[in-house]
């Protein structure tokens, strides 16, 4: 049912999860500090992500430990964007052409519970936000999957606008 303005709660765009992503590029003390400051910045325990092919030139082998992310869903995902979000500045360039929308934040002593160390050092963290409409599931369920129809894909405009209604900022 849609109100006099035209709203269908269908229609409005929802986080479906949010990957916060640091690369190392090698395993050891760097890596284990990387997921210390993850897990403090998300409040949820990490994963090592390892090297998918040999790169000589970097040092780095097939299936080395390089990095370490974490996936956040539903209330954390969209507590964490909005913390995100005040730290960086988005542009329309960020964006592909499903509304999804990925950004670096330079240094993790800019989020709020975070603090130098000189032990430590300083990391830098990418971020990666995807935004769908409801029922967007259809199209990756086991049984009957269904495409969606056009008018009820997300799009660069619509995430767009959601973000800027939703978390009070304006994109670039």
């Amino acid at each position: 049912m849609s109100d006099a303005a035209g709203f269908h709660e269908m229609r409005e765009p929802v986080v479906e999860k949010i990957v916060v992503h640091m690369g190392v590029g090698q395993g050891g003390r760097e890596l284990a500090d990387a997921e210390e400051i993850l897990e403090a910045v998300t409040g949820q325990e990490s994963v090592r992500t390892r090297a998918k092919a040999t790169r000589p030139e970097f040092g780095i082998r097939e299936g080395d430990p390089i990095g370490t992310k974490v996936t956040l869903r539903g209330d954390d995902a969209e507590e964490f964007l909005a913390t995100a979000l005040e730290l960086a500045t988005i542009e329309r360039t960020q964006f592909d052409e499903t509304g999804n929308f990925s950004f670096g934040i330079a240094e993790h002593t800019e989020f709020p519970n975070q603090e130098y160390d000189p032990n430590t050092g300083i990391y830098g963290m990418d971020v990666t936000a995807n935004l769908a409409r409801p029922g967007a599931r259809i199209k990756r369920r086991t049984k009957a999957t269904r495409s969606i129809p056009g008018r009820h894909r997300l799009d660069i405009e619509d995430a767009i606008s959601y973000l800027e209604e939703s978390y009070d900022m304006e994109v670039q």
